[in-house]
């Protein structure tokens, strides 16, 4: 953790889940953490307990829904006006949903395209500028193991995160030369609240297929401290777990119509 030491990281989706966790893996060695979520009570509650392990942390939250564009430009203009000086941006607030695209409720696919990708996009644009300015800084955009694959039943959740991983390895590209690094953080199933918020009344059973796979499954904390590392590291992606890496790399040289195949013949066993 000696690289991220003084540093000042924005953490989106912090109230809870990998948000929360890199908050706490953070919190020992930064300078100021600047948490960001709709829930202030959740956000609250975070700045109470830093408060009281690590004294000499600055700790500031700010509530918003980041689906929301002037939302999102409320919140950069605040930032300026603190005078908080952003060099590791963490881009982890998102949201899924699970089942058969036609039966999907609009205004939860609109949701999942403004915050998976829209909000993601603006605030790396809104921020970019100060994160150049830092000399040496970091972006942690959070993807997923399904950015690799068009998966049946979480067809609009996989295509955003395929934008997040091709979206974070060009501009790492761009950035090589600034001192800006990109890393994407692609987890596989993690246990914390996502699944909750993506699943719908009737595919609990369904849902829980692609939540359980214990063979790929690691904890909240074992995801972060893989992704921290990555940022350290300058590796341009990372997933976390190394049965799942390897199975993500041998699929990547699998014929792609093998792999349609497969997921096919997966969806229809649920």
């Amino acid at each position: 953790m000696k690289f991220f030491e003084g540093c000042t990281a924005l953490i989106t989706g912090a109230s809870s889940g990998l948000g929360a966790e890199f908050a706490r893996q953070l919190a020992p060695t930064a300078h100021a953490l600047v948490l960001v979520a709709r829930r202030n009570d959740r956000l609250e509650a975070l700045r109470a307990e830093f408060s009281e392990k690590f004294p000499q942390l600055s700790v500031f939250i700010y509530a918003a829904d980041l689906a929301d564009e002037g939302a999102r430009v409320a919140f950069a203009n605040w930032l300026r006006d603190q005078g908080i000086r952003v060099d590791l941006l963490m881009n982890n607030a998102g949201l899924g949903d699970h089942g058969a695209f036609e039966t999907s409720e609009w205004s939860r696919v609109r949701a999942m395209l403004d915050v998976n990708v829209t909000a993601l996009t603006h605030l790396t644009h809104l921020l970019l500028p100060s994160l150049r300015g830092s000399g040496r800084a970091a972006i942690l955009n959070v993807s997923s193991v399904a950015s690799f694959f068009p998966l049946p039943n979480m067809a609009v959740y996989a295509a955003t995160k395929a934008y997040v991983t091709s979206f974070s390895e060009a501009l790492r590209m761009e950035l090589r030369d600034t001192g800006v690094s990109v890393t994407a953080l692609c987890p596989g199933p993690v246990p914390t609240e996502f699944f909750d918020g993506a699943t719908r009344a009737g595919e609990e059973e369904q849902a829980a297929h692609y939540e359980s796979m214990p063979a790929f499954k690691v904890t909240p904390a074992e995801a972060v401290r893989t992704g921290l590392e990555a940022v350290a590291r300058d590796r341009a992606r990372v997933v976390p777990g190394a049965l799942l890496a390897v199975a993500v790399a041998v699929a990547a040289l699998v014929p792609f119509f093998i792999v349609r195949q497969v997921l096919q013949a997966g969806r229809a066993r649920i």
